[in-house]
């Protein structure tokens, strides 16, 4: 059964969605299997991985997956990737569109908040990672991946409204009556990730001297990640970071390689 992870932040604008299409990426380019499940209407990731839903061949969506909860049937809605080999044969998706608004009213209804966990029952099961991405919020879309992963990652911008986002989902997820409430007592952080690094402000560098001591020495990971237009490339253009094909977009992509072995060497001690 693959390891599952709901990468989030309390706000919106840290660079999530672009991060956990670069995790995607480095997973895959490490020989891993990976599913993503875009759990944000707005369908960033759907849309950046090449997996945007298409009106003319509709597809089951995140939204249709939670609705029916059926254990299992999360496997309907999964799709390759739209990148070229060898991303096609090792990134599956599930995605999302704005209906997936559609869900929140839901949730007040009686285990409501364990519908993903039921539908992914098996579907993911081929796969080394499944990777949630969050909308930028503690409500009900994000407590769906929270009950169904295994662990959380937060990702933020070194600045104090991003710092803030990842220390409400640090304490989110580490109250244990939320984590009850979840059905999920064995839910924990793994680590923090710092992103859109600007080496030329020193109110980044006062946010990141910090951070150990807010998050701890041995959850905020390295390399921080510097903010480069070879990010806004690759997903404006739908495409890895190593396909930019500039030497930006290279280096960026061996940061995110860095992480994504880390990543793997604690599945493998998990």
């Amino acid at each position: 059964m693959a390891r599952r992870i709901a990468v989030g932040n309390h706000k919106g604008g840290s660079g999530k969605t672009s991060a956990t299409r670069n995790f995607a990426a480095a997973l895959a380019e490490h020989g891993k299997r990976v599913l993503l499940i875009d759990l944000d209407p707005q369908a960033n990731l759907s849309r950046r991985v090449g997996a945007k839903f298409d009106p003319s061949k509709p597809t089951p969506t995140t939204a249709e997956v939670i609705k029916s909860a059926i254990e299992g049937v999360a496997a309907q809605a999964i799709k390759p990737c739209g990148w070229p080999e060898p991303y096609a044969s090792r990134i599956d998706v599930i995605s999302s569109r704005f209906d997936l608004e559609n869900r929140i009213s839901e949730a007040g209804v009686v285990g409501a908040v364990l519908r993903l966990e039921q539908a992914l029952a098996g579907a993911d099961d081929e796969h080394d990672f499944t990777l949630i991405d969050c909308p930028p919020s503690l409500g009900h879309l994000t407590q769906l991946a929270l009950a169904a992963s295994d662990w959380s990652l937060a990702i933020f911008e070194p600045e104090f409204d991003g710092v803030d986002g990842a220390l409400r989902l640090k304490e989110f997820v580490e109250k244990d009556s939320n984590r009850k409430a979840l059905g999920n007592p064995d839910l924990r952080m793994i680590g923090y990730i710092v992103n859109r690094v600007r080496t030329n402000m020193g109110a980044h560098d006062d946010q990141i001297a910090a951070l150990p001591e807010t998050f701890g020495a041995d959850q905020v990971w390295t390399p921080y990640i510097p903010e480069r237009a070879a990010d806004k490339d690759a997903s404006d253009s739908e495409v890895p970071l190593r396909l930019v094909g500039t030497t930006a977009a290279k280096d960026q992509a061996a940061l995110w390689a860095t992480h994504a072995k880390r990543l793997i060497d604690l599945d493998g001690a998990a």
